[in-house]
């Protein structure tokens, strides 16, 4: 058997970094790469009914074993794709092992991780780490639930394990939101799942953010510097006004847990013109509304100071909170809680400061909590995977996968 670590190291090997400009599905033809090798492990493991669609979304099944066939199908679901805040290609991963509470260098990039920057890395000592070298992401976000889930998979197939009807998905296009666009639902025919895209593996996750993305363009008028009393307009000078118009303290650097922001992701400007990126998020769904108000707002009164079609302000809605659906279903969350405590863990409800697949499946009609994988850092340089965690996480699928099969 390939231990969860080995398939770790395989996985991020793959530079699967998806980008929102290309307007395709995927979005990167890269991410198709790791979808095939995955239905090649996945034909290797004995899985059933295997497909690469068009799309780039990976399917696979198992029937029921003998006497478990009346039990709910059950699917576990991880995304292929990796962030594009930091680069995804040339991973090169350092392994630590029995980490003794010490900053890791990591690599020659004179970056390091520091316990006393991340303070939870105590709960880690002794534990084996995978790091990067400081040049690029690790990918353990999402390629440590890939790896759980294959690993799982093999340990029911070798150990012969009991299980009701099993569902794997591996989706494309998490990180831009695009995850469930062609997710087909009805095809996978689960009955519920979990996504395995968190955090630390004894967390579990079923309170997301709502989420939007504004775009807001900026027209100004541009002359020679010379000759432009009374005349120009600055584009980038509205643009900055823009954003001092928000609250200063509702961006992500100060707020947490429950609390909402507004993140500039992304600004570019001339004189002639200017563009804001933002993301909205916020647990509350009335807070939410207030938030795209608060844009319009912002862009009604600079339109009314600088004249009517200076500032536009698309909004687009991304996800909504799952709490909402998975509360229907409050077994999904005993049961996750009681397999983490079975795989030596002590679970805790954490909210999600982002967004899963699940979150857009869940309403799409199939619910799916968020469990941790034993990543950690995601999105940048610092990025690391905790082995243990992984291995623990192995297990808290391995016990839901028994005690699904003895629901009908």
């Amino acid at each position: 058997m390939r231990t969860v670590l080995e398939r770790l190291l395989d996985y991020t090997a793959f530079d699967t970094q998806s980008d929102e400009t290309t307007g395709t599905h995927p979005s990167t033809a890269k991410q198709r790469v790791l979808a095939e090798h995955l239905a090649e492990e996945l034909r290797r493991l004995g899985a059933a009914e295997i497909q690469v669609t068009e799309h780039s979304y990976v399917y696979a099944r198992l029937a029921a074993t003998e006497g478990c066939e009346a039990a709910p199908a059950l699917g576990f679901i991880a995304h292929l794709d990796t962030s594009d805040a930091a680069s995804g290609a040339g991973v090169k991963p350092q392994i630590v092992r029995c980490w003794d509470g010490s900053p890791i260098p990591l690599g020659s990039s004179g970056l390091a991780l520091d316990p006393a920057l991340y303070p939870f890395m105590k709960n880690l000592i002794g534990h084996t780490l995978v790091t990067t070298d400081g040049t690029t992401l690790l990918g353990a976000d999402d390629k440590a639930g890939i790896a759980e889930i294959m690993t799982a998979l093999e340990t029911i197939q070798t150990r012969n394990l009991p299980h009701g009807p099993l569902r794997i998905a591996f989706t494309p296009d998490e990180e831009i939101g695009e995850g469930p666009d062609f997710f087909d639902v009805p095809g996978f025919n689960a009955a519920f799942a979990y996504t395995m895209d968190g955090g630390a593996a004894n967390e579990i996750e079923y309170q997301n953010f709502n989420a939007a993305a504004v775009r807001v363009t900026i027209r100004g008028r541009s002359v020679h510097p010379g000759s432009a009393k009374d005349i120009m307009i600055n584009a980038q000078k509205i643009a900055f006004e823009f954003d001092s118009m928000l609250p200063p303290d509702e961006v992500p650097a100060r707020t947490d847990g429950f609390q909402g922001f507004y993140h500039l992701v992304k600004s570019t400007g001339t004189v002639g013109s200017a563009e804001l990126n933002y993301i909205l998020r916020d647990h509350d769904a009335d807070s939410f509304e207030r938030r795209k108000v608060r844009i319009r707002q912002i862009s009604d009164a600079l339109n009314a100071r600088y004249g009517a079609g200076t500032v536009t302000a698309e909004i687009r809605d991304q996800y909504r909170n799952m709490e909402e659906i998975i509360r229907r279903h409050p077994f999904l969350i005993e049961l996750a809680e009681n397999a983490m405590r079975s795989a030596g863990l002590e679970p805790e409800i954490v909210p999600i400061r982002g967004g899963t697949d699940g979150a857009r499946l869940s309403f799409m009609g199939l619910p799916c909590p968020n469990l941790g994988t034993g990543g950690y850092n995601y999105h940048g340089e610092s990025e690391f995977a905790d082995v243990e965690g992984m291995e623990a996480a192995v297990r808290t699928i391995l016990n839901l996968v028994t005690a699904f099969s003895a629901r009908t």
